[in-house]
């Protein structure tokens, strides 16, 4: 392929796998949580860590980093110790994170201005070999942590007071959550950006809730929707001349709606099924069987019974028993 030619592609293929694979790992407990947007918010406190870099003339990734995990475990020590309700505490971090970046940004000399749009919107292809290296150690703890308390996080996503309950700790657990989430804004933040970033988080987790059947699928349709989406849209970008963070976004968006509309449709047939089987039953008060009254057919797998000329078959269902017409008894002129 062209675009695996250049070095400037290969790092940016190799960073868009690591955050479509941490990325969504994450989501899932924000989705399960409803803090969809805890993701926008440390986006902006790691703005803040960015400026303290350009200040400082360090590496702003380190910085927004150290910037964004302080400000995750202060929301949950807030939430949990506080009177400050989720969402206020949210807000301070979204006002508070752009306010003092953009206060710090404005105090940079002139020769360390910085292009702003490369971590707000994301800069792929300036992805450096240091980034990659960065990005790697940070996608490998992701990962470890979620693959060692997956199910413990899980738990205190999906009930935090039936996990209190059961003695787990749930304050630490929410704590290293936010600390993960932190990580992975800062890993994602020169892929698809600190303001696109929970949109990568929170949509393929929404699809693999839509077709998953346990946490484990659910985790795992995640991580392979974000791997798809992001190199998708990376070598997308690439060819079509687009941002790569605005591309990768979009791809999750459609990806999104397709499915959700593929199981509404799904699910309003099946309402629709249902319905018809209940009324059949309504309108068929009499329930056939040994004894009933009526001749018993042999069908197939199964015995029909002819009920004034009709072959009525029984089947019984979580929702009780309906019956079919199979046709009319051979001696009305139907099959046998």
């Amino acid at each position: 392929m062209e675009l695996l030619e250049y070095g400037f592609m290969q790092r940016a293929l190799l960073a868009s796998l690591m955050v479509g694979l941490v990325a969504p790992a994450v989501g899932v407990f924000l989705v399960q949580r409803r803090l969809s947007l805890l993701g926008d918010g440390l986006g902006h406190v790691a703005l803040t860590g960015v400026a303290v870099g350009v200040l400082t003339a360090t590496a702003p990734v380190g910085t927004a980093l150290v910037a964004a995990v302080l400000g995750a475990v202060l929301i949950e020590l807030i939430r949990a110790r506080g009177r400050t309700s989720g969402d206020v505490a949210l807000a301070v971090l979204f006002y508070g994170g752009i306010a003092g970046g953009v206060v710090l940004l404005s105090l940079a000399p002139e020769g360390r201005a910085t292009n702003l749009d490369a971590y707000l919107f994301g800069a792929i292809t300036t992805t450096s070999t240091a980034d990659v290296a960065v990005f790697a150690v940070i996608a490998a703890v992701v990962v470890t942590v979620v693959w060692l308390l997956g199910q413990r996080l899980y738990a205190v996503s999906d009930d935090e007071e039936y996990a209190r309950a059961v003695g787990l700790p749930v304050l630490p657990l929410n704590v290293v959550l936010a600390a993960l989430v932190a990580s992975t804004v800062v890993l994602s933040m020169r892929v698809v950006g600190l303001l696109l970033i929970s949109a990568l988080m929170i949509l393929p987790s929404a699809v693999a809730q839509l077709l998953g059947r346990s946490f484990r699928q659910t985790l795992l349709l995640a991580c392979g929707i974000g791997l798809v989406v992001s190199v998708s849209g990376t070598s997308a970008s690439y060819y079509a001349g687009t941002p790569s963070g605005g591309t990768i976004v979009l791809l999750a968006i459609a990806v999104f709606l397709v499915v959700s509309a593929t199981v509404a449709a799904r699910e309003t047939t099946a309402r629709r099924r249902h319905r018809r089987r209940v009324e059949v039953h309504a309108a068929h008060p009499h329930e056939h069987g040994a004894g009933c009254g009526h001749p018993a057919v042999p069908h197939g797998d199964h015995v029909d019974y002819d009920h004034d000329g009709h072959l009525h078959a029984p089947h019984r269902t979580g929702a009780g028993v309906h019956y079919d017409e199979h046709g009319a008894h051979a001696g009305q002129g139907g099959r046998p």
